[in-house]
């Protein structure tokens, strides 16, 4: 019988291997499909693929700062790494574990992509209207880990999954 911290820790790990994995997939493919420029529709004008290489953050904060990105990520990386196997709740783990792809998904191209160890480009290539950056699968799971989070805290959970008193 699986107890229910070694549920939750199995949801935490899992979620965050599946999408590191989606998200370098995804990329590997958009490399090779999309480098010799092409930018097909999908979904009309709602999705785009356009490939490009990012060395800043979300909305082209701190460009040219990719060390900083980087030493920022891993920080994280390592942080959810201590906290997330300590979820009080499955939520939670799977929150956590969103968050932990995602931030590992953008830290290995940071971390072995040119220009070179700790100056990588994130690889960018999902664009959507209205003039919204171009992003990723790691980013998506990141946005998506901390509306959840919000969504929790605002129903009265404290982070982690204990609930407020």
């Amino acid at each position: 019988m699986v107890s229910a911290v070694s549920a939750r820790r199995a949801v935490f790990f899992l979620s965050a291997v599946i999408v590191l994995i989606l998200d370098q997939v995804t990329k590997a493919l958009a490399i090779q499909s999309l480098s010799d420029g092409s930018n097909p529709k999908i979904l009309g004008d709602a999705l785009k693929l356009i490939l490009v290489y990012n060395d800043s953050a979300a909305f082209s904060l701190g460009v040219g700062q990719t060390w900083i990105l980087a030493l920022i990520a891993i920080g994280a990386v390592l942080a959810l790494l201590w906290y997330g196997p300590k979820a009080k709740s499955s939520i939670w783990s799977l929150i956590y574990g969103f968050v932990l792809g995602g931030a590992s998904g953008n830290l290995v191209d940071r971390l072995t992509r040119e220009p070179g160890f700790l100056n990588g480009h994130v690889v960018d290539f999902l664009q959507i209207p209205w003039n919204f950056p171009i992003f990723n699968l790691a980013d998506s799971f990141l946005v998506i880990g901390v509306s959840l989070a919000i969504i929790q805290i605002l129903r009265g959970d404290e982070v982690g999954g204990k609930h407020a008193k």
